[in-house]
């Protein structure tokens, strides 16, 4: 049986390990509540499928001696007297836009859309973001 589903939470607690593993495997699991499904998704595939579908088109210039990373749309932006310290700088201020996305600016029309972000800087750890932010891998 490919996908797993369960009707119920209860239903789905009884078999967690089994919804667990098939998330794991790459296999469609879901739950329903009410009147929503839930999918269960390993962590890292999603975050290889997020960075593979979201390019984080980051414009990294050299201004006035030192480093700059833009984020189109986002209100992203770090300096930085070296590249990497640029990078650096961006990571935090990408996770700091997460957390806040996370608190309060998810229900902001301006920011709702940013849900696939969000999900990809807090399934990444520093070194994935860094090479996702410059283009050199997921």
């Amino acid at each position: 049986m490919p996908t797993v589903h369960y009707e119920s939470y209860t239903q789905a607690r009884t078999h967690l390990k089994a919804l667990l593993d098939a998330a794991e495997r790459g296999r469609v699991a879901t739950v329903r509540r009410d009147s929503r499904t839930t999918a269960i998704v390993d962590q890292e595939r999603l975050r290889f499928f997020l960075a593979s579908v979201a390019p984080a088109r980051a414009e990294i210039v050299a201004e006035d001696g030192g480093w700059s990373v833009l984020m189109p749309d986002l209100p992203v932006a770090a300096d930085g007297s070296t590249i990497d310290e640029a990078l650096d700088e961006t990571i935090t201020a990408l996770r700091e836009y997460a957390e806040d996305w996370q608190d309060h600016l998810l229900d902001a029309p301006n920011h709702a859309a940013n849900w696939g972000l969000v999900q990809l800087i807090c399934l990444s750890n520093d070194e994935q973001l860094r090479h996702w932010l410059v283009g050199t891998g997921q």
